[in-house]
């Protein structure tokens, strides 16, 4: 493991990254989904501004905000929810692209022996087929999805999950995410927490999300002296 990556003196001994936002730009994916659902439904389409804002509290959450946004009933929430799935499992991947430095960085945190899980609020069935499809699954020994635990990201569960199972203790545990969901969790779980630059931050300034620090790419993690 390399000297350097160490939290209060003591060696990190695993991390958790985030996927939406943080590894891979989904929002075309998004877009495509959700208009096409909304198409299905005889519904006017939503603009990329409004995924960014919106993603990343799971897709319960999603559809829900996309219906009130474009004034639709709140009953057609099991028809869109229905049709959302079907085509995002058609299209998952197509319309994504992995952000620069993703790779080099989880292949840097690899080399240093650390244990790797990702943690999405995306649901488990989508998560691990857009894993698969960008060869990013390869680098996770585990892989947990929105639908995994009884509660999703802000709440600090899914992290008390996941640092289980791999065996981590929280306050060891380097969370790397996008948004102030990461942030929240980390804080309220006990673990150091740094957050992209890039990502989907509800339209709010990622600085203010209360992370350790905040990197521009993920190949750019300082491992040598981050929360040093």
């Amino acid at each position: 493991m390399e000297n350097g990556i160490r939290n209060q003196g003591l060696a990190w001994q695993a991390a958790i990254v985030d996927l939406d936002g943080t590894m891979v730009d989904t929002v075309g994916d998004f877009e495509a989904a959700l208009n096409r659902m909304l198409d299905e439904l005889c519904l006017p389409h939503v603009d990329r501004g409004f995924i960014e804002r919106t993603v990343g509290k799971g897709s319960e959450h999603l559809i829900r905000t996309t219906l009130a946004h474009v004034g639709a009933a709140v009953a057609l929430y099991d028809p869109a929810w229905t049709a959302y799935q079907r085509h995002y499992l058609s299209i998952n991947g197509e319309h994504s692209a992995v952000y620069p430095g993703v790779v080099e960085g989880l292949r840097r945190l690899r080399a240093c022996g650390l244990p790797l899980a990702c943690l999405t609020n995306k649901p488990t069935a989508f998560a691990r087929p857009l894993l698969a499809r960008k060869g990013l699954d390869g680098f996770f020994a585990e892989v947990f999805g929105g639908d995994a635990f009884e509660r999703k990201k802000p709440d600090p569960l899914p992290l008390q999950m996941t640092c289980r199972a791999l065996g981590s203790e929280p306050s060891r545990t380097l969370i790397i995410g996008d948004s102030s969901n990461d942030a929240r969790a980390a804080r309220a779980a006990g673990c150091p927490v740094v957050l992209v630059s890039y990502g989907y931050n509800h339209g709010e300034p990622v600085a203010a999300a209360g992370a350790d620090a905040v990197i521009d790419r993920l190949d750019a993690l300082p491992l040598a002296s981050v929360l040093a």
